[in-house]
């Protein structure tokens, strides 16, 4: 076996088989599966952790999540190639990928992690999109969950859009981009953020849909920012609509 080395892997990802990235007890994780197909690159190797720059849950998905694993010196294209062979018939497959600069993390090192959110806003539910969308049947007004989602940005204390179980040790957090926009039937809120806490984006989702259906105005939202409550806010949307869309290092990685 050739020499391993610390890879970087951009991963794209249907999260509705999985429990979510991280490793369970019960049920299968991303983190696993990679892990496996790594270790069958290494000729049946004992499994190294990969690590990924998010932990998202069950049902979420991923266009372009970083993950760091240790594999052989090989060809960026074989490593990717041989990854998306093993990684069969999972729904997980390797965009690109390229040998980890030294001191890189694909956690600690990240500096903003992106996220959009997918709401299929029409009366009928949707067919083609089910398990990758949040079918809302009452039309919503995406230019008023705009106006109301630009004061949740900066730095706040997010308690009213966290989780109970969340482990952060601080709710205070920096929200540099947050937009709702429409095409069609489709109602997508992008937003940007060094880190999140847990359930923090469909937390604000839940609550915008409130203010997209008439039922809080634009002003409710930032009393429920200032709240500091989880019981003030709204709903926590599905995770069947939410995907991890990026993540960003300075310097950037070579990915090919």
């Amino acid at each position: 076996m050739k020499q391993s080395r610390l890879w970087a892997l951009e991963i794209e990802y249907d999260g509705r088989p999985f429990m979510g990235w991280q490793r369970q007890k019960h049920g299968l994780a991303i983190q696993q599966v990679v892990e496996e197909a790594g270790a069958r690159i290494r000729g049946g190797a004992e499994v190294t952790e990969a690590v990924s720059a998010g932990r998202t849950d069950a049902g979420v998905h991923a266009r372009g999540m970083v993950v760091q694993i240790e594999l052989p010196e090989l060809t960026p294209f074989r490593i990717r190639e041989a990854m998306n062979f093993h990684l069969k018939p999972n729904p997980i497959v390797v965009l690109r990928c390229c040998p980890a600069p030294e001191g890189w993390h694909a956690r600690f090192s990240a500096t903003s992690r992106s996220y959009r959110y997918v709401i299929s806003n029409r009366a009928v539910p949707p067919a083609l999109e089910a398990g990758r969308v949040w079918h809302v049947r009452q039309t919503l007004d995406a230019g008023l969950m705009h106006e109301a989602a630009q004061g949740l940005l900066g730095h706040h204390d997010f308690s009213s859009f966290r989780a109970s179980a969340c482990q952060a040790k601080s709710p205070m957090r920096t929200l540099d981009y947050l937009a709702v926009t429409r095409e069609g039937d489709h109602i997508y809120v992008d937003t940007q953020a060094r880190s999140f806490l847990h359930h923090q984006v469909r937390n604000m989702v839940g609550s915008l849909v409130k203010v997209g259906e008439g039922s809080w105005s634009e002003a409710r939202l930032a009393e429920v920012l200032g709240a500091k409550s989880r019981a003030a806010a709204g709903q926590t949307a599905p995770a069947e609509g939410l995907y991890f869309t990026g993540v960003t290092y300075d310097p950037g990685l070579k990915l090919v």
